[in-house]
């Protein structure tokens, strides 16, 4: 198995998109509703930006594991990523691990997330 070099200018810039793009869309989405439950305190913070940074990290893996090159590629890849996270939320929803409404804002954001991290790294690679 061959070592796949990881671009870190790549991975750094998909974990600042990610995390700013998250704090967007869920502010913009959750604003101050009290129905959503949130944990208090700046550990929620942290474990966001380590997410943001793995999320990041496994998709450079990925689009360099592919051979993914460009724009478009990536796109796709990170599309295809957003739809796999989509069907396991999908399946706890059908469930009733979460609510309709809970599983539309959370694919909502790995769908669009995840297809940009895509690009990115696609560009970037």
């Amino acid at each position: 198995m061959e070592i796949i070099d990881l671009n870190l200018i790549a991975i750094l810039a998909g974990a600042v998109l990610y995390a700013v793009y998250g704090g967007i869309y869920y502010s913009v989405v959750l604003g101050k509703k009290k129905e959503f439950i949130q944990s208090e305190g700046p550990i929620k913070y942290m474990v966001a930006v380590l997410v943001a940074i793995l999320s990041s990290g496994i998709m450079n893996v990925l689009i360099g594991a592919s051979g993914a090159i460009g724009l478009g590629e990536g796109l796709f890849l990170g599309l295809l990523v957003g739809l796999v996270i989509t069907l396991v939320y999908l399946k706890n929803m059908l469930f009733g691990l979460m609510s309709k409404k809970a599983f539309l804002i959370a694919i909502g954001d790995h769908l669009v997330i995840f297809t940009l991290l895509g690009g990115l790294h696609g560009l970037l690679n």
